[in-house]
């Protein structure tokens, strides 16, 4: 019996995920319409948010390590004075406040959420205590505690604020492992109320933003006027993060086959660099006393 994921496919699709579904789920769709042997997918969106979601197939997937902790920019809307079981609109309310708090107040304490700050990862999330997932635990209304984490936000802003319906739109932009749906629960207890977020939109993931992506409805309907035609975005598309290497022929070949290649001509000084031969991605190499060291090897 001839599997459906029979197709060698290498690039990146850049999907803007529709609320309602998982991360993974979405993958997985996309994967079935490819017919893809392999794939994967950066910085996990929940169900009821929306954005920027890049998609690995083939050799790209060896490219995931890399990039997961790039930063990452959300749109979200806060709405203050309810509280939920999810910290969202997922969730069942679980507190309430008559606390609806003005804008000047909001303004004067989103500096305290940006810099370094500690943060504690919502029940309903998917890190792993004891073996098991969070959001397993708690809708087991298991007893358990969650270890605080440093995070980073680099920029918070208050966009609108609606004080009649006490809704906030903020963007942040963050580290890779920040909950969104945390941060929106921290402001509004840092403001003597409870609050939960009704909107979640992330607008970049690393280099990938809004303007890369594409909808899972639209990516049905190319393929079928196409006729099976893909529209990927190569493998080497994440390359403008990165310092990149043009190799002669005689040093893709080494490197293709594991070995190492002199530095001294490239001039360069990041450890971390792409090494491409008439522009196709050959390897990741790292710079180790004088010599390019293949981390990552790719067959495109």
């Amino acid at each position: 019996m001839t599997s459906h994921y029979n197709q060698n496919i290498n690039g990146w699709i850049i999907l803007d995920k529709p609320q309602g579904i998982s991360s993974n789920q979405a993958l997985r769709k996309i994967q079935y319409l490819l017919h893809a042997k392999k794939a994967g997918h950066i910085g996990t969106l929940d169900p009821f948010a929306t954005g920027v979601l890049p998609l690995a197939f083939g050799e790209a997937t060896k490219l995931i390590p890399y990039l997961e902790g790039t930063e990452k920019t959300y749109d979200f809307t806060l709405k203050f004075g309810i509280g939920t079981t999810t910290d969202d609109i997922e969730g069942e309310i679980s507190e309430t406040s008559e606390v609806i708090p003005s804008k000047d107040k909001i303004l004067n304490i989103l500096p305290e959420f940006t810099g370094n700050i500690t943060q504690i990862p919502p029940k309903y999330s998917a890190i792993h205590i004891n073996g098991e997932r969070a959001y397993t635990l708690a809708r087991k209304n298991a007893e358990f505690d969650i270890p605080p984490r440093q995070i980073t936000i680099k920029s918070l802003t208050l966009n609108a604020y609606n004080s009649e319906l006490g809704e906030a739109k903020l963007t942040v932009t963050c580290s890779k492992g920040t909950y969104i749906r945390t941060l929106g629960r921290d402001i509004a207890k840092k403001l003597n109320t409870c609050g939960h977020l009704t909107a979640l939109r992330r607008t970049q993931n690393g280099f990938f933003d809004l303007s890369h992506t594409i909808l899972l409805d639209n990516l049905k309907n190319i393929l079928y006027k196409n006729d099976g035609v893909l529209p990927l975005l190569p493998v080497e598309t994440f390359l403008c993060d990165i310092t990149v290497i043009a190799l002669t022929e005689a040093e893709a070949l080494k490197l293709k086959s594991g070995q190492t290649i002199d530095s001294d001509r490239f001039n360069i000084k990041n450890k971390l660099n792409a090494a491409c031969y008439n522009d196709k991605l050959i390897a990741l190499v790292e710079l180790e006393d004088n010599t390019l060291k293949p981390i990552r090897v790719f067959n495109i």
